[in-house]
């Protein structure tokens, strides 16, 4: 994965107990899970954490996320396969790209959507 390395600005951060080993920029379940393909999610993982332990999560705001394709700037996004995201299609939006993404693996900025 590509390193950011521009500022996110979250507005709220909470926790959740990780129900597995989460990866930071993981959109996550309330139940601490990875989010699979096209569902809502609770939040992103700000940080690496093994299951069991409590992980700060970006609910609102902006965050840093990982691309699983090439993205466009201002594009809705969905999570695809492996908790990264990909340009919306018929799962649930959770976020908006800040910036266009030219490839899988990238971290990158996105303004989270209510879900």
């Amino acid at each position: 994965m590509t390193a950011y390395t521009a500022s996110k600005k979250p507005l709220l951060t909470l926790s959740v107990i990780a129900a597995t080993d989460v990866t930071a920029y993981s959109p996550l379940t309330y139940a601490g899970s990875i989010a699979g393909a096209g569902v809502a999610v609770y939040g992103f993982a700000i940080t690496d954490a093994v299951a069991g332990d409590a992980v700060g999560v970006d609910v609102q705001g902006t965050t840093i996320a990982v691309s699983g394709a090439a993205i466009a700037n201002g594009a809705q996004l969905e999570v695809g396969s492996g908790g990264r995201l990909i340009t919306h299609n018929t799962g649930i939006a959770v976020a908006r790209a800040l910036s266009a993404v030219s490839a899988a693996g990238i971290a990158f900025e996105v303004l989270l959507l209510s879900n």
